[in-house]
């Protein structure tokens, strides 16, 4: 077991030393693992709101128990039945135990379901912050390449004579091949790494 520990710390390592050097795809990363909190924490929700409904149908018919019980207990005292007017009376207090026990545990349901709606919110605020940085870091990826790769462009441009319509659609293009590229290189250079 210790040799397969080794071996995941070691990749785990490698792979957060990948990821710092390119941040880009950290932020991929991050917005995924975010995503699956978001929904985990829906399917936690839904699950206590079905628990909270139990819970309040169990109450309903504890109540009315209750009330048929309370007829009975009047119904013997009227009837001058003290034996059968007390062991009304136990049922009926058995069954009010049981109210405010299913009452209690559907409050603490609820004050989860709060809870959990309020991490929901937070989770959702937080993976809208990383998908607004995921795209400050593309944009600012791709104008670096811009940048690095203009002066060439322009010559090449302007070499050809090229129009401003088509240099935009032929320069979407290149961008596409590149980032394709790029993206390729990177994933050998992990594949690469992870072998060693």
């Amino acid at each position: 077991m210790g040799l397969f520990d080794d071996f995941s710390r070691f990749l785990e390592d490698r792979l957060d030393d990948f990821l710092k050097a390119h941040p880009h795809l950290e932020l991929q990363a991050l917005e995924e693992q975010l995503r699956e909190q978001e929904e985990g924490t829906l399917r936690l929700i839904a699950d206590l709101q079905r628990q909270e409904q139990s819970l309040q149908d169990e109450i309903l018919r504890i109540a009315k128990d209750i009330q048929r019980w309370h007829e009975r207990v009047t119904k013997a005292k009227s009837a001058n039945r003290p034996d059968l007017a007390q062991s009304a009376e136990e049922r009926e207090a058995e069954l009010l135990r049981q109210g405010n026990q299913c009452w209690g545990q559907m409050q603490g349901i609820k004050q989860r379901t709060e809870k959990s709606r309020e991490l929901y919110h937070q989770i959702q605020q937080r993976r809208k912050e990383v998908q607004v940085k995921a795209a400050e870091t593309q944009t600012n990826r791709a104008q670096t390449q811009a940048q690095n790769s203009q002066p060439r462009w322009e010559t090449e441009a302007w070499n050809r004579g090229a129009t401003p319509g088509n240099s935009a659609a032929s320069a979407d293009a290149l961008e596409k091949q590149f980032q394709q590229w790029e993206l390729n290189e990177e994933l050998e250079e992990l594949k690469r790494q992870m072998g060693r």
